[in-house]
């Protein structure tokens, strides 16, 4: 840790000097990555500064993805985020085995749910017919990264029985379906209570929303899916 005081009298803001030592330190694995950040408390005494000061170096590093908060149990190091290349369709399974990580699947539901809203007319099936819903947390590593739900026509109610820890893409593939293409809206969206309570993150805390139009490979609608994704750990290529 580089604990000499910030210059005072610098042009350069005291919470941007504060975030370049950090850095620093992240770079030369002083902190490395899952390293918890000393307490807010430390560095206002390590660096002579304000609270404020502290706070605003902190927050900013977390909104660059540099650094996750953890409620309860402090500022931590980021560790190092899945990427996606949404010009292909690839599933959470294969985007982590690129990374070199075991991904994982728990369910949370799995059924049968009317179609209303848009979700009929995208799927190309009758209003009030019947969708297959699987909702399902997905993890890598064992950590939690992402909850999905993912809604298909009903004829794909053999999801139902094997769902529950396989890539769902693997399973089509097997019956010949094979996932080719899709529409993606990108938001930032908020942790519900449901999303919280399987994230570990507090409610209402800011996510990557990611809605998702699937098309086969015959350019049918396959399904639909909405996932909260926790920005630490997924990043997305366009």
């Amino acid at each position: 840790m580089q604990d000499k005081p910030l210059e005072k009298k610098s042009q350069s803001p005291l919470y941007q000097q504060l975030m370049s030592r950090l850095k620093n330190d992240i770079v030369a694995g002083v902190y490395p990555a899952g390293a918890r950040i000393p307490s807010e408390q430390l560095l206002c005494d390590t660096y002579g500064v304000s609270r404020v000061t502290v706070r605003k170096a902190m927050l900013d590093l977390v909104q660059e993805g540099l650094l996750v908060r953890r409620q309860g149990k402090g500022t931590f190091v980021a560790d190092e985020r899945i990427q996606r290349d949404l010009q292909q369709i690839t599933s959470f399974s294969a985007a982590c085995r690129q990374m070199g990580h075991t991904a994982s699947a728990r369910l949370i539901s799995a059924e049968l749910v009317e179609a209303v809203g848009d979700d009929a007319e995208k799927l190309g099936v009758e209003k009030g017919s019947m969708l297959v819903e699987i909702c399902r947390l997905r993890l890598c590593d064992g950590e939690p990264v992402m909850l999905e739900i993912n809604r298909f026509p009903e004829s794909f109610g053999f999801l139902l029985e094997e769902s529950a820890e396989e890539s769902l893409y693997a399973l089509l593939t097997q019956r010949g379906v094979k996932p080719t293409s899709a529409v993606h809206d990108i938001s930032l969206g908020h942790a519900t209570p449901l999303v919280s309570r399987h994230l570990g993150c507090a409610q209402g805390d800011a996510l990557l929303l990611l809605d998702e139009l699937v098309l086969d490979q015959h350019g049918e609608p396959l399904h639909l899916s909405r996932q909260w994704i926790r920005g630490d750990k997924y990043t997305f290529r366009i």
